[in-house]
């Protein structure tokens, strides 16, 4: 698992998910590998004080996951594949992920949350598969920015010459049929909208 920033919508369910995999049945069975989980600098800390105020151990997390920070210029072997970060304009540090096989399979790129940055055009140039955020019906009105609308999210994906564009990050009060044609007509070509379940080979 890979966590692209430290805002609580995208890493709080860790904590219940190490419940999980802690207290599962299998565990009385054989003990599993613990699964890897890449997360910013910092966030081994911020787990465990987030850990320490859900009134688990401050530990919890890390017991369940073997836990590994990554800095933003950093390249990680995950067996076959190999993943790269690189800073994208947010509220906080955030990285967008590129994972790519080693065995000359697919490439996908997740744009992690950001603000319209020429920085994801250059990272995504050319993947098979970005999975972007189109999070608001119009621009914010204050600055600084820290998300896209669809449109934006479709132009970024044309600009970055990829051949397949999935949206995500969407509020469930956003018409996601709206939001998709706003991306469509942006990116020159048909888009998807991540739903949960879904699969997307590359």
């Amino acid at each position: 698992m890979v966590i692209s920033h430290l805002h609580a919508d995208h890493f709080l369910d860790l904590v219940p998910f190490a419940s999980a995999l802690t207290y599962s049945p299998r565990q009385a069975v054989d003990a599993p590998v613990r699964p890897r989980l890449l997360v910013p600098e910092g966030g081994g800390d911020a787990l465990r004080r987030v850990c320490d105020a859900c009134g688990m151990t401050p530990e919890h997390v890390e017991r369940a996951f073997a836990v590994t920070e990554y800095a933003p210029t950093d390249v990680v072997e995950v067996g076959t594949m190999r993943v790269r970060f690189h800073r994208v304009p947010h509220y906080l540090p955030t990285c967008a992920v590129d994972v790519s096989s080693g065995n000359g399979g697919g490439r996908f790129t997740y744009g992690a949350d950001s603000a319209p940055n020429d920085a994801l055009v250059r990272f995504a140039d050319g993947t098979d598969l970005l999975m972007i955020e189109a999070t608001l019906p119009q621009p914010e009105h204050n600055a600084p920015r820290g998300h896209l609308t669809p449109a934006e999210a479709g132009e970024h994906g044309s600009k970055a010459h990829v051949r397949r564009l999935v949206l995500t990050h969407i509020s469930d009060e956003l018409d996601q049929e709206w939001a998709q044609k706003e991306a469509e007509k942006a990116f020159g070509g048909p888009v998807d909208v991540a739903r949960e379940g879904a699969v997307f080979t590359v």
